[in-house]
């Protein structure tokens, strides 16, 4: 059978530096390939090449989907080609979409640009589309702009775009990265009906399990090669390749709570008293007509994590808020240290604040781009100006170089930016961290670094969790006792084992069935 896409000794450049180099693969109408590596390792670049959208320079001994050489065609036939015949699902649903347009007119584009069909019949498409993505209340959401949705309802836009006209190649660039357990279920099932539908699928995926459950041949990329490459089965059950085998042991999936991702040793435990430093109680809150929460309690003890799970919209993030004391709940309260937290003014919390900090998903944002690293994290320790001893232990302690703190946060990789933000909330010592999807950005083998970094600060400083994911196999390896939340509700708490193990709600069991899991494709 002839290959739909067919990639010989392709290498990119910018400037004088060859990003990838030699990459070679094929895909057939009906099947997926997927490429794997950390990122930098250039699997985005090579996908973009297809595109005609890399900005650098391309060669190839050969570059073509169907009868079109990609290295010759003009910017005019590929920009036809894009969306009509090659779907392509961007990795970054927070800026992919134009802001000041509604959603259902961006997912419209393609249909007004490749098609005569009137503009009711595009609106009724989107909407149709929106629909199978998996989005609620798909009109509301098609009037709305991309800042009124959250990030997995974006994700499910970019999504619903990118398959508009049903195209033959559909280029998946960490598809499902945004979006929580059961919607990704969903999404992976739609694209797996795709496939067997007959479209060529070409997956970015840092997430091996969501690799091995759609693709058939899976290329590893490190540093622009391949550097291992055969059928899915094969190298996940036989990875010849040492960093194949990194790349595997890195996945938290099914691991248990304290075994090492990395190779770096644990360091030893502290000494702690395991009493309870943080405790809610009959927490409420509303935002107009929605309960986001709804009667949540919780107590979490020092040296242990306490995870919350759930989808988008369950109300785990305002949990977190309510925690923190950056929202008031309308009924129930916080204790922080045994002591009233969230009924308290600001002006009198203003002094235990330090005992409690928080890690979020976005660290790059959270940062004032003028200041450097040492800046920040001088500001942090409250430490005199020129303190750089302090800044460069705090760098250390969190795996990283000193050097770094005379850059500015945009200039690290994203693992990096992780760490910095880390090492910002652990400077005034506090005894708890809020850990909101700290992790969900992160290729798997940063994501197992900062795990096992998170880790190993917990034993040795005694720092407890509130950990929220919507990542079933982080919270199984990070969480010492569980809460499984849906709509503003716990429907299940207990130690984490024991709900992974049995189940007592029907919602937690759709949960742990719908989370993609290493195995062959089918």
């Amino acid at each position: 059978m002839t290959s739909l896409v067919s990639v010989r000794n392709l290498s990119v450049a910018f400037g004088r530096t060859e990003v990838v180099s030699g990459v070679s693969f094929d895909i057939e109408a009906g099947a997926c390939t997927a490429i794997v590596g950390e990122s930098g390792s250039g699997k985005s670049v090579t996908a973009r090449s297809l595109l005609g959208l890399t900005g650098g320079v391309v060669r190839a001994a050969e570059l073509r989907f169907d009868q079109t050489d990609l290295l010759t065609a003009s910017p005019r036939h590929l920009q036809r080609l894009r969306g009509r015949d090659i779907g392509f699902v961007s990795q970054g649903a927070l800026v992919a979409l134009d802001p000041l347009r509604p959603v259902g007119r961006e997912i419209a584009d393609s249909l007004r640009l490749h098609t005569a069909s009137t503009a009711v019949e595009r609106r009724n498409r989107v909407i149709e589309l929106l629909g199978e993505v998996g989005v609620p209340q798909p009109a509301l959401r098609a009037s709305q702009r991309p800042g009124e949705l959250s990030g997995g309802l974006r994700q499910r836009a970019i999504i619903a775009s990118a398959i508009a006209l049903r195209p033959r190649l559909l280029i998946a660039d960490e598809p499902t990265t945004a979006l929580d357990t059961t919607v990704q279920a969903g999404i992976l099932e739609l694209i797996e009906r795709l496939r067997d539908q007959g479209t060529a699928i070409l997956l970015i995926s840092h997430d091996l399990a969501v690799v091995s459950r759609l693709a058939s041949q899976v290329l590893v990329m490190k540093e622009g090669r391949v550097v291992e490459s055969g059928s899915s089965a094969r190298l996940i059950d036989a990875p010849q390749h040492p960093y194949t085998r990194r790349l595997l042991n890195a996945v938290p999936t099914d691991r248990p709570r304290f075994d090492r991702l990395t190779e770096a040793p644990a360091v030893p435990a502290a000494e702690i008293a395991p009493n309870v430093v943080l405790s809610a109680s009959g927490l409420s809150r509303q935002f107009g007509d929605l309960r986001a929460v709804d009667d949540v309690s919780f107590r979490l003890r020092r040296g242990r994590t306490l995870g919350i799970v759930g989808e988008s919209g369950s109300g785990k993030t305002t949990v977190a808020r309510l925690t923190l004391a950056l929202e008031r709940p309308d009924a129930g309260s916080v204790s922080l240290l045994g002591e009233p937290w969230s009924e308290l003014a600001e002006t009198s919390r203003r002094a235990r604040r330090p005992r409690i900090g928080a890690i979020y998903q976005d660290a790059l944002s959270s940062f004032d781009p003028r200041l450097t690293v040492g800046r920040i994290l001088r500001d942090a320790l409250g430490t005199p100006r020129r303190d750089y001893f302090a800044v460069a232990e705090l760098l250390r302690s969190v795996g990283l170089s000193p050097s770094l703190a005379a850059r500015r946060p945009r200039l690290l990789s994203g693992g990096q930016q992780q760490r910095v933000a880390i090492a910002r909330a652990i400077a005034p010592r506090p005894d708890v961290l809020i850990c909101d999807e700290p992790v969900s950005s992160l290729d798997v083998s940063v994501q197992a670094q900062v795990l096992d970094l998170l880790d190993d600060l917990q034993r040795s400083l005694g720092l407890s969790y509130l950990f929220i994911t919507h990542d079933l196999g982080v919270i199984r390896h990070m969480s010492d006792d569980l809460i499984v939340m849906r709509a503003g509700r716990v429907v299940e708490a207990g130690p984490t084992e024991d709900v992974f193990r049995n189940p007592a709600d029907e919602y937690t069991r759709k949960l742990i069935a719908a989370a993609p899991r290493i195995g062959a494709a089918d």
